[in-house]
């Protein structure tokens, strides 16, 4: 089976500092708007990125012209294992303390029939791992249907100091939004935005919105730490799936 994904990433900044970036991937991988580094990075895995290098490096990835939601996308052609990420640096306006923002994007896929097994995750703003200074969607693994998660987490010395495994800790389900049936199909387009208020000041709060409905309730991030986000990646799927679309926003006070 031909398992694709289609990705077109714009993140803005919240009102207070404009847009501070925004790839859409029309005619190259290079942001069309960015505060920080442009480019985009390929290295071996996540370990390794010591080793990245500029470009997109990947043969089973590729831009597919006129794919995305509107113009051309990014299009993974099976299930990347390599490291493909942006520098976050000041792309990402974080604000220790204090960081409110929005990430958004696109989707076209049908989670059960194109994503290859384990979980799937479209996009990640972290410096570290899932559960350490994160924020992330994903598709999980095992149910039918895969269910669509958000999943917002500060230092995980803070927070599960003794590294608790996540099935066996009520406190890491409590960091996540899920949606058991999500809209996803292979024919339309699903939007997803990641909204978040005062992170790292000890109220934070999340939302998740799939074509600009609420799901459900909020994520309390009670977290005091820094999120760590100075050095950090806008990463990209690790999946294969049909997407486009990408908006977020990160910034200060609302």
């Amino acid at each position: 089976m031909t398992r694709n994904l289609l990705l077109i990433l714009s993140t803005f900044a919240a009102s207070t500092f404009g847009q501070t970036f925004h790839a859409s991937f029309d005619g190259g991988t290079d942001a069309k708007i960015a505060k920080g580094d442009k480019h985009i990075y390929t290295a071996p895995n996540y370990k390794a990125q010591g080793e990245a290098k500029p470009g997109l490096l990947n043969p089973d990835i590729e831009l597919a012209k006129g794919a995305g939601k509107k113009g051309d996308a990014l299009r993974f052609k099976k299930k990347n294992e390599q490291a493909i990420f942006y520098r976050a640096e000041k792309n990402v306006a974080y604000r220790e303390g204090n960081w409110t923002g929005t990430i958004s994007y696109w989707l076209k896929l049908d989670p059960d029939k194109d994503l290859a097994p384990g979980f799937c995750d479209p996009i990640q703003v972290t410096d570290k791992a899932y559960n350490d200074s994160a924020i992330w969607n994903d598709f999980t693994k095992d149910e039918k249907p895969r269910h669509f998660r958000l999943g917002v987490f500060g230092s995980l010395k803070e927070w599960n100091p003794q590294d608790i495994a996540p099935d066996k800790n009520p406190k890491f389900n409590s960091r996540l939004v899920v949606v058991q049936k999500p809209p996803f199909t292979s024919d339309k387009w699903v939007h997803i935005a990641v909204t978040h208020t005062a992170l790292g000041s000890g109220k934070g709060r999340a939302r998740l919105y799939l074509n600009g409905q609420s799901m459900g309730g909020h994520i309390t991030v009670g977290t005091s730490g820094i999120f760590g986000f100075g050095r950090s990646d806008v990463r990209l799927p690790n999946p294969p799936v049909e997407a486009a679309g990408l908006a977020g926003s990160a910034g200060g006070t609302r």
